[in-house]
């Protein structure tokens, strides 16, 4: 009896990840300043990669992520809020080109979805995504960051004082909580300094090398 046939078709994870930064450079408009394809090239596709392999993730289970950080924001090229779903419906579009299945791009449109606050992933690799979509967090430059979303949020019309959002920043930092042991061990100390800091600012004290100037 002939054996069946099995499919070695690999997808062209590399040509998928090109793709969405390719149209995240050229398409995102202009008033994002923290979305920009910078947050997902230079900030969240090394956090999942990082977090990944500090979780001995599969390198396929690797690859999937990797697309679906590529792909996590580019529904912003057409609108801000609701933004995961327009990107996983992108993405279900353009998947199959490069030779991915339908189960392969179920999971990578769970990734996505899970991205949207409040954050619900139900698995480990949706988990990955969204400690790696708020990566910033526990990082040296938070500030840097949470600089970039206000002003990006001024850009969009909304009228925010700086106090007003020092306070909701310090909200937002106390209640998250990263879901992957990888994410806690490299990020919660950083947390705890950040908010130590936004406590200091809000109360109208300096802290060096931070300005929203």
């Amino acid at each position: 009896m002939d054996r069946p046939s099995v499919s070695t078709n690999v997808p062209d994870y590399a040509g998928a990840v090109a793709y969405a930064l390719e149209r995240l450079r050229n398409e995102l408009p202009p008033e994002l300043l923290y979305h920009n394809a910078m947050h997902t090239e230079g900030d969240v596709l090394p956090a999942a990669l990082r977090l990944a392999e500090l979780s001995n993730l599969p390198e396929p289970d690797l690859h999937l992520l990797e697309v679906a950080a590529a792909f996590h924001d580019l529904g912003q090229i057409r609108t801000v809020l609701g933004h995961e779903l327009i990107g996983s419906e992108i993405m279900a579009d353009v998947l199959p080109r490069y030779g991915f299945s339908p189960k392969q791009i179920e999971r990578v449109s769970g990734m996505i979805l899970a991205t949207e606050l409040p954050q619900t992933p139900l698995n480990f690799e949706q988990q990955l995504l969204c400690d790696a979509d708020l990566d910033s967090l526990g990082r040296e430059d938070f500030f840097e960051t949470s600089k970039a979303l206000w002003r990006e949020r001024i850009a969009c019309g909304m009228d925010i004082p700086l106090q007003t959002w020092l306070v909701t920043q310090l909200r937002f930092v106390r209640e998250h909580q990263y879901f992957t042991p990888a994410a806690r061990a490299l990020r919660d100390e950083g947390k705890r300094r950040n908010i130590e800091f936004l406590e200091r600012l809000i109360r109208g004290e300096a802290v060096p090398g931070v300005s929203f100037e």
